[in-house]
């Protein structure tokens, strides 16, 4: 398949695609007789993969390491366990942090009762230094 084909099944653009083949995630498919490269199936699987990663979060190395696993179907799975499991905990602990940001908003919404900007508290509290903010929050 060319590259249009394999970007439609992957869901993906075909700027992405040539993207990962520059950084190595996607290896750099033969090329036919009237030049233009040829794409398998392997490629969508990998692509796939690369995609599925990404929408979780995964970074790119990260997702480097998961290729490197995948390439070698010997090797153990906890390996790939470990680094699921060690991404998770990163998940989490931007989730804690999304949770206290989200009641920090939550607060300094309902802070403001003033009908004019003059009067708004919210703009009078993001101002604050660390220093008056400790004091006044």
């Amino acid at each position: 398949m060319r590259i249009g084909q394999l970007a439609a099944l992957g869901r993906t653009i075909v700027e992405t695609i040539r993207y990962y083949e520059r950084i190595g995630l996607m290896p750099v498919p033969d090329r036919n007789g009237s030049g233009y490269r040829h794409y398998r199936e392997e490629h969508l699987r990998r692509l796939v993969l690369i995609r599925r990663s990404r929408d979780l979060g995964f970074s790119l190395g990260e997702i480097r390491s998961l290729l490197m696993l995948a390439d070698d179907p010997a090797r153990s799975c906890a390996e790939v366990t470990s680094l699921a499991r060690a991404h998770l905990r990163e998940v989490r602990q931007r989730l804690e942090g999304l949770r206290a940001l989200e009641l920090e908003l939550e607060q300094l919404a309902e802070s403001c009762q003033g009908r004019h900007v003059s009067d708004c508290t919210i703009l009078e509290k993001l101002g604050r230094t660390e220093q008056n903010l400790d004091a006044h929050w």
